[in-house]
């Protein structure tokens, strides 16, 4: 009979060797799924991950993509580490977006320097007011941060769903549930002409460096691991649980309140019910896959974005369903989470205990 007992020292090498086992997994069982369908593997590959960079358009979608998924990971990540697990960055950055474009809508008409930054700051505030209330419900009534922030998912949801399709309507949107387009004060400048990479990107290209710094030199950011990793330790040492979960709570769903207001002012421009294609929970691949590292989330997020591009071209060139980049990520967390186990634990055999008792019964 075997068992599972935890390591007592677990491999480093092969914890950060990990997510390359989890990817080669995800694509032999891609293959083999390729091949139920009908579908050349090889021809599947091509048009998932080279396809999409062929062009400087292509280029543009990556970076487009992975940035709010690169920069809500790296707030997640931070609960993460702390063993606070912040599930609901999806409703958090839907009420980042809806405080975002609750400005652009009442400044509708204005051109003001001031419209974008407002924005952005609406945006952040939405977002850390939404992973409040789990902190809060945590720190007073004990409730699972996991089922509360999910939970609030579909409450931001319904009020998304409300405001688009009641009082921020758009009147000559034929009764589409959608706001009214913003005006370009409230939008993010293109980089490019005839690309949709906008300054927005910038946003995560300084947040990274800051997290970064915060991980490696903060003793606040010791605190909150040490917080998750030994709490008991932690106590002891005068460590606060209760500033843990609010600081983790409250700095993730401001970077997922964010993400949303770069969406709404700049691919989008403007609030639909079809804002984000789930962000908010690739994020949280992206975080596991990245090991919780604010570099390894920059790469585990180029990844997340190119299964994205790669699964709307498969839509488009192999006539594959929509939910393949969802199927994709799905095995990539399986696998890399399977793997993890046996990172952290190893097979014991035990002897059948009837067995055993025959055995000393027979020497007695």
């Amino acid at each position: 009979m075997h068992l599972l007992e935890p390591r007592a020292n677990s491999s480093q090498l092969m914890r950060w060797a990990g997510p390359p086992i989890a990817i080669l997994l995800t694509l032999l069982a891609a293959s083999a799924l390729f091949a139920i369908l009908d579908k050349p593997p090889l021809q599947a590959f091509y048009v998932f991950f080279i396809e999409p960079l062929e062009t400087a358009n292509g280029w543009s979608e990556l970076a487009l993509k992975a940035s709010p998924l690169i920069l809500i990971a790296q707030g997640l990540a931070l609960g993460f580490r702390a063993r606070v697990y912040n599930i609901g960055a999806e409703g958090q950055l839907l009420m980042g977006a809806v405080f975002a474009s609750g400005v652009a809508i009442y400044t509708d008409g204005l051109n003001a320097w001031w419209i974008l930054p407002m924005m952005i700051l609406a945006g952040a505030l939405g977002g850390a007011l939404w992973g409040s209330l789990s902190a809060w419900l945590k720190t007073h009534f004990n409730a699972d941060e996991t089922l509360t922030t999910l939970m609030l998912t579909y409450v931001a949801t319904y009020v998304l769903s409300y405001l688009v399709s009641g009082p921020w309507r758009d009147p000559g949107g034929t009764n589409f549930p959608q706001s009214i387009m913003f005006g370009e004060s409230a939008m993010f400048e293109p980089l490019f002409d005839g690309l949709r990479l906008n300054s927005s990107i910038f946003i995560t290209i300084v947040a990274v460096p800051l997290f970064w710094l915060f991980v490696s030199r903060s003793f606040r950011a010791y605190q909150l691991a040490v917080g998750g990793l030994a709490p008991a330790a932690a106590r002891y040492a005068g460590f606060s649980a209760r500033s843990g979960v609010w600081i983790s709570l409250v700095i993730s769903g401001l970077t997922a309140g964010l993400a949303g207001a770069m969406e709404a002012a700049g691919p989008v421009g403007q609030l639909t019910l079809s804002l984000s294609p789930g962000y908010g929970y690739a994020a949280i691949i992206v975080a596991w896959v990245g090991r919780l590292h604010p570099i390894g989330i920059v790469l585990s997020g180029l990844l997340l974005a190119l299964i994205y591009l790669g699964g709307e071209a498969a839509q488009v060139s192999m006539q594959l369903p929509s939910a393949i980049s969802w199927l994709f990520q799905g095995m990539l967390l399986f696998f890399l989470l399977g793997v993890d186990v046996f990172v952290d634990y190893r097979f014991r055999r035990r002897r059948d205990k009837r067995l055993m008792s025959s055995e000393e019964g027979a020497n007695a």
